[in-house]
């Protein structure tokens, strides 16, 4: 008796359920849509028809038949079919289901099938109960869920499923669904004499959106609630229709997948420049109900991310339409959005802001890294540990800027911002760039005969942690570079199509000028050792490929071999260089050598520090802390250092070059000037002076050592301590600013 009482109930039930799910699909052939998984030939599709499932997953938006599909898979399959909600079903219902799916089994042989829909919502106790059923094959998984499996899943179920992705239904497919309704007379309307206009199901179709739920729920009730004619006909127009369902069914979900997509395309749309699409991602965004307030809190983040400094202005903007907002509210606060949205996929973009994040990782990498003395708080311990002494105050100087060290020993010369070429940050690269060259060819102040050096060569391997007193000369220095560097260049005159060639590039100083000055034309750049040649290269890398200077490695006689292997035939129309001739044994053959490439009507601008009058070291002392006869004798040794013939660094000076320019062919004016730079002296830049170098050029007290005793030398090396060390000096040395043009 009480199962005739079920079979009633179970009839009653289907008859009165809503048509959506009277319409249900009960095979393949009845299944509208999602070709591309269950079509002819298909693998799921040839998986059901031979009866060789394994675990699977569906995903896809609602309405596109997830659940459907297994069902119809366990008709097919003649499978047992067993239905749970993971949000509904404990650990006891689901053992529950697999004692039925083992009983099943055991008396008929009989395969079971476990449904879980929204199956991202098992929790570990859940799966925990499954996952040993599910890998003995006690039970067929068929997960259903809106949200990517493979984020929102446990990764042990998706490990042991195959996903398939469907899609929301096209109009044709939703138009046949509801026909199949119209016409079927067992589960749908096929008894009825409905009459749907063109217009009305289209209307129907369109607004569902891809759900075949939301066609069938509109149908029912247009179909339901409108009243036959006198003919018996139930006549469904667009008026009908429109009252059956007035808003479009749009797939969001603000914790789901959908959510994410949605904002993220919005988010692009807005990289991307594209004002339509933005505003189209924003309005079902907001059409979908989604808090305006998040909207503006990801605009925030974009202005400061994907605007930054190109356009300044974004993040105010945005900032002053969030709170316009928060006034107004909405309906009207949608122009805020709007606007907001707008000027930002309309600004010019740069992401130069993600520097931070390089800086951050260095940070993590580098903890070792000590704030540099000059920039200490020297409100503490000043007079106990020097702290901040030799900062200079920027404002003291001219334009407010000087060139001085700011980053850790470790980290000189490492780059993080890299400005854009948009905007208002356009306007910011070239003055950054200026500036960091100055820097850099400063950091390397040393190199060759520049002070306080003393014509002890250092090159680029010189210990940063070590050369304090670099961090005190820095910034003379690069002040004292920039002028020059603008110098050189306003006498070489170089055009935007010049070929140009830094003829000792060391640093860059005068290459990335060259750059600059010279989009159209083409840069070479001869570095003296690998190490500087591979410096330019990774500085160099972060250009276009078609703007990277040419690289050459060797010295100035190899130029000619070198330029012809790069591009063979090429002469300058400029050549410029710092320090290019101050070690060369061959000033006449060099200068040979620069006149046959330059291209005719070239131009030769040189800087050159003349050694012969560096700064003289005794100047700087007292001499009366030193007996008259070794203060004489300090005079002459130091002196001798700078007469000494047989030293290509010293055995010249500005008549010399002019002459070996004259017999070139070259027509070359001079101009001879007298530098004065204030220096720190610092207890490691005198030792540095005065310990002994097994190889290279001597050190100062060796060629000292050469006139006076070990112990006059000593002496000597004590005074200076006592009255130079951790003292601020004026250092001259005097250059010859050489240009030329080729006069043949």
């Amino acid at each position: 008796m009480p199962d005739l009482f079920d079979a009633q109930r179970d009839a009653l039930v289907e008859k009165e359920q809503p048509l959506a799910a009277r319409m249900r699909p009960r095979t393949l052939d009845e299944f509208v849509g999602q070709n591309h998984i269950i079509g002819p030939g298909r693998l799921l599709r040839r998986a059901i028809q031979a009866d060789q499932l394994s675990s699977l997953i569906f995903y896809g938006p609602p309405g596109t038949g997830k659940t459907t599909l297994a069902r119809i898979i366990a008709n097919t399959t003649r499978a047992h079919f067993i239905a749970i909600n993971a949000v509904l079903a404990g650990v006891a219902d689901i053992r529950q289901a697999i004692a039925v799916a083992q009983e099943r089994r055991g008396m008929y042989g009989q395969k079971s099938i476990l449904f879980v829909d929204e199956v991202h919502r098992f929790n570990k106790a859940q799966q925990d109960a499954l996952l040993p059923h599910v890998e003995n094959g006690t039970v067929i998984l068929i997960g259903a869920t809106t949200e990517n499996p493979y984020f929102e899943v446990n990764k042990a179920l998706v490990s042991r499923s195959r996903i398939f992705q469907l899609k929301p239904l096209t109009e044709a497919d939703l138009r046949e669904v509801a026909l199949m309704a119209l016409r079927d007379t067992e589960r749908g309307y096929g008894k009825l004499r409905v009459q749907i206009d063109e217009d009305a199901l289209d209307h129907l179709v369109d607004v569902a959106n891809g759900d075949a739920r939301g066609v069938l729920n509109a149908l029912e009730l247009a179909v339901e609630t409108t009243p036959s004619d006198t003919d018996g006909v139930i006549h469904v127009d667009l008026n009908v229709a429109e009252e059956s369902i007035q808003r479009r069914a749009v797939l969001y979900d603000k914790e789901g997948d959908v959510h994410f997509d949605t904002i993220s395309a919005f988010i692009k749309s807005l990289r991307g420049s594209d004002p339509d699409a933005a505003l189209y991602w924003m309005a079902k965004m907001v059409y979908a109900g989604e808090d305006p307030r998040f909207i503006f809190r990801r605009m925030l983040v974009f202005a400061g991310e994907d605007v930054g400094l190109a356009d300044p202005n974004a993040i105010r903007t945005v900032a002053a339409c969030a709170q316009a907002y928060d006034y107004v509210g909405l309906p009207e606060g949608r122009f805020h959005l709007a606007e907001a949205a707008l000027y930002l996929a309309t600004a010019p973009k740069s992401n130069s802001a993600m520097a931070f994040f390089d800086a951050l990782g260095v940070v993590e990498k580098e903890r070792e890294a000590e704030v540099p003395t000059h920039l200490r708080d020297a409100n503490r311990d000043s007079q106990g540990f020097g702290h901040g002494e030799g900062y200079l105050y920027p404002h003291a100087f001219r334009d407010h800027w000087v060139a001085q060290q700011y980053l850790p020993d470790s980290l000189q010369g490492k780059l993080f911002y890299q400005p854009s070429s948009q905007g208002y940050e356009a306007s910011l690269a070239a003055r950054v760039a200026q500036r960091r060259e100055a820097q850099l060819a400063a950091m390397i102040e040393g190199t060759f005969v520049a002070p306080p050096e003393v014509l002890s060569f250092a090159g680029l391997a010189v210990d940063r942690q070590a050369d304090h007193w670099l961090q005190r000369t820095i910034s003379n220095a690069g002040e004292r570079l920039a002028v020059l560097r603008d110098r050189v260049f306003a006498l070489a005159q170089v055009q935007r199509h010049h070929v140009v060639l830094d003829l000792h590039a060391a640093t860059g100083l005068f290459t990335w000028e060259a750059l600059r000055r010279a989009p159209e034309g083409h840069v070479f750049a001869l570095a003296r050792t690998p190490q500087e040649a591979e410096a330019l290269k990774q500085m160099a890398a972060n250009l276009p490929e078609l703007r990277r200077p040419v690289i050459l490695c060797g010295d100035l006689t190899a130029l000619p071999a070198l330029v012809e292997e790069a591009a063979p035939g090429v002469h300058f129309d400029v050549i410029c260089g710092r320090n290019a001739l101050t070690t060369h044994s061959d000033r006449p053959a060099a200068a040979r050598t620069l006149a046959s490439r330059l291209a005719a009507g070239g131009r030769l601008v040189l800087v050159e520090t003349i050694p012969q009058y560096t700064q003289r070291l005794y100047d700087l002392l007292n001499l009366e802390a030193l007996s008259p006869e070794l203060a004489n004798k300090l005079i002459a040794a130091e002196e001798a250092i700078y007469q000494d013939p047989d030293d290509v660094m010293v055995n010249w000076a500005d008549a010399d070059l002019a002459a070996a320019l004259a017999a070139a062919g070259l027509e070359a004016n001079l101009a001879v000037e007298t530098e004065a730079a204030e220096l720190h002296i610092t207890r490691a830049a005198i030792d540095r002076w005065f310990e002994p170098r097994p190889a290279g050029r001597p050190s100062y007290g060796q060629r000292l050592a050469r006139r006076l005793t070990p112990a006059e030398v000593a002496l000597v090396a004590s005074v200076f301590h006592r009255q130079l060390e951790d003292q601020m000096v004026t250092w001259h040395a005097r250059t010859v600013l050489v240009s030329a043009a080729k006069t043949n």
